[in-house]
Formats: structure tokens, C-alpha cells, sequence
């Protein structure tokens, strides 16, 4: 079942050769959901968009409502707004952050049946050029059901915000005086 460009159910195959001892290590495991944007700006510019939580209201049509701090262990609050569902207000807890790199939440619904593993990843190609990667790991037991009823909304919810993301990060830039090259 294809949802977007990057889907995957496995995060993690081991190279020929290579044997666990017993089970193999858990991690993150789950359909993976996935937009990937390029952005023409510093990515530090992009960061300092996503680092401030607070004012994602005012460009982020997939999260319209958002308190917390970006830091480990931190609990963010979001309104959660997915196409043709009613906004809901959801809870995760940050638990890996780097500046200038990712921040990556984890949030348990229906009793922990479904696992959520957020991520939203910068990349630097250049010194005005960065690839946002914006996506989720929905596991559990109830993952892959949630994944299909929902995944085609939540890759929608992922590509509005990356491509506002992209267009706030651009005309950020330009207003400091750099020069994106992407078209309005």
C-alpha cells in the first residue's frame, strides 16, 4: 500500500552477515509516512521556524494551535488538523533533539494500541539549501489500521506543512537579503 513517496514498514534490516545475538534490537518500527521538501534557505533559518513552537499558529495548517518547548522530555500541545476531521488537540512528548538537525516526538493513542514516532529533519546541502523531512512511524497494534484508514490525510497534513514551512523559510530569507531561487 503506497501513501505518499516514502513508505515503509520495517526501519531496520540487517546487512549479509551480520547476526543479532538472541532478539534484534528495538527501535522505532511502524508505517512510515513521509513528505520530503527542498527549501531554498540557511538552515538555520528553517530551524529557528520550527524550534518556535509558540508560532506555528501562523504558518502551520496542520497544527493550528501549539504550546510547549522543544526539549527532551518536554510535552507539547497541538490542535491537530487533518482534512475532512475535526480538530483535535493531541499531547506528545519530545524526545530527541538537535539544533539545526531534528526533533522527533512520540505520542500513545488508544490506550497504547497505536504508537506515534514524529519526525521533522533538516539536511544541509548547502549554505542556502536544506531537504525537510516530515514524517511519522505509526505503530502498535492498531498501527497498520490506523495507517490505512488514515495515512492518505496525515501525507496531505505532512505536505501542506512542509510546503508552508517552506514558503515562510523563503520569504524569511529574502527579507534578510538572500536570494531564494524557488518560484512564489
Amino acid at each position: 500500500m503506497a501513501l505518499g513517496p516514502k513508505t515503509q514498514s520495517n526501519m531496520f534490516t540487517a546487512g549479509s552477515g551480520f547476526k543479532f545475538k538472541g532478539r534484534a534490537p528495538a527501535g522505532p518500527s511502524g508505517v512510515r509516512v513521509e513528505h520530503r521538501i527542498g527549501i531554498h534557505a540557511p538552515i538555520e533559518t528553517i530551524w529557528d521556524i520550527l524550534y518556535d513552537v509558540e508560532r506555528w499558529h501562523e504558518w502551520n495548517p496542520l497544527y493550528t494551535q501549539a504550546q510547549g518547548a522543544v526539549r527532551t522530555g518536554g510535552q507539547l500541545t497541538l490542535t491537530l488538523a487533518l482534512e475532512d476531521e475535526a480538530p483535535r488537540v493531541i499531547q506528545p512528548v519530545v524526545y530527541e533533539w538537535v539544533p539545526n538537525d531534528q526533533i522527533h516526538w512520540r505520542l500513545k493513542m488508544m490506550g497504547g494500541l497505536v504508537s506515534n514516532t514524529r519526525f521533522l529533519e533538516l539536511e544541509k546541502l548547502d549554505e542556502a539549501s536544506t531537504i525537510f523531512s516530515n514524517g511519522e512511524l505509526i505503530g502498535g497494534l492498531l498501527g497498520p489500521t490506523v495507517a490505512r484508514r488514515m495515512g492518505r490525510k496525515i501525507y496531505r497534513g505532512f505536505q501542506a506543512m512542509s510546503e508552508a514551512l517552506k514558503a515562510r523559510a523563503e520569504a524569511q530569507w529574502q527579507a534578510q537579503g538572500g536570494d531564494p531561487t524557488s518560484a512564489p
